[in-house]
């Protein structure tokens, strides 16, 4: 047994089983005597049922999202490159993506459906989910605004220059290199604008991944605690079926006992009044 076998048996099994299938695995590691596999596979947290459909997208037909995984590789590239443009180009065909693997899964709940599409933005906005995503081991949606994160650049395009009427032009034209100067300045501050804004949205990002990880971490010693607290509880049922049982037996026991002894105790006394009447 190993934990990349169990995980993927796990997450590309039953989603309604995952627990059972997750403890008993768990329970046989340790019965191997690995104790660490069974704690490795005792975090494995149970998916969503949107990053159910998602694994499963991986294991049944990982084409597109591998497409979309490259998407996203575009989709950084043109934002660090501050290509307008490009971005926008990619950002709808990131949509038309989305929307065309959306259409082609069976039929869900509205709800599902929605869960479903923000993880699937979120397999083009972040590396680590798209690699989650394609091994078929995500467990939630990844809480991330990448409509915000992918348009920044390209809302903040700066405007074109526009075309000047000749005569304009042609008094202008002694000043040209000082009007380019102040242009590239424009453009520098421009730039550092954006390099700034963008280090914020990345520190916001790993300030929310920290949180995420913190939420997380406590909903799995929650789910670990109700299921021992489950566990506990069957424990106890099972106890006490087993304790009602053996009073019943013992209460059948002891009535026989009893007319047991009603009847030695009626032997006796005949026996008594057969040995007085013969003196």
């Amino acid at each position: 047994m190993d934990f990349d076998t169990v995980a993927g048996e796990l997450y590309g099994g039953d989603l309604a089983e995952f627990v059972n299938a997750r403890n008993a695995a768990a329970k046989a590691a340790k019965a191997e005597g690995d104790a660490e596999l069974a704690a490795r596979i005792r975090e494995l947290r149970k998916p969503t049922t949107a990053a159910a459909i998602v694994n499963r997208l991986a294991r049944e037909d990982p084409d597109e999202l591998r497409e979309l995984a490259e998407l996203g590789d575009e989709l950084r590239d043109a934002h660090t490159r501050l290509a307008g443009d490009d971005l926008r180009a990619l950002t709808r065909r990131r949509g038309e993506l989305v929307r065309r693997i959306v259409h082609g899964l069976p039929s869900m709940s509205d709800t599902v459906s929605r869960e479903v599409e923000a993880t699937l933005e979120a397999v083009a906005a972040d590396p680590d989910t798209a690699a989650l995503a394609l091994a078929g081991r995500l467990t939630s949606v990844a809480h991330q605004d990448t409509d915000q994160w992918f348009t920044l650049a390209a809302s903040a395009a700066p405007p074109s220059a526009g075309k000047r009427p000749a005569r304009m032009v042609e008094k202008a034209e002694p000043a040209k290199p000082k009007k380019d100067h102040r242009r590239e300045e424009q453009d520098r501050k421009e730039r550092e604008r954006l390099r700034k804004e963008r280090e914020r949205l990345r520190k916001e990002a790993a300030e929310l991944a920290k949180e995420r990880a913190t939420a997380e971490r406590d909903l799995i010693r929650t789910e670990r605690a109700a299921e021992q607290a489950t566990a506990r509880v069957e424990d106890l049922r099972a106890r006490l079926a087993e304790a009602e049982e053996r009073a019943e037996r013992a209460s059948a026991e002891f009535e026989q006992a009893e007319e047991t002894f009603d009847q030695a105790d009626k032997a006796a006394t005949a026996a008594q009044k057969a040995a007085d009447a013969a003196r």
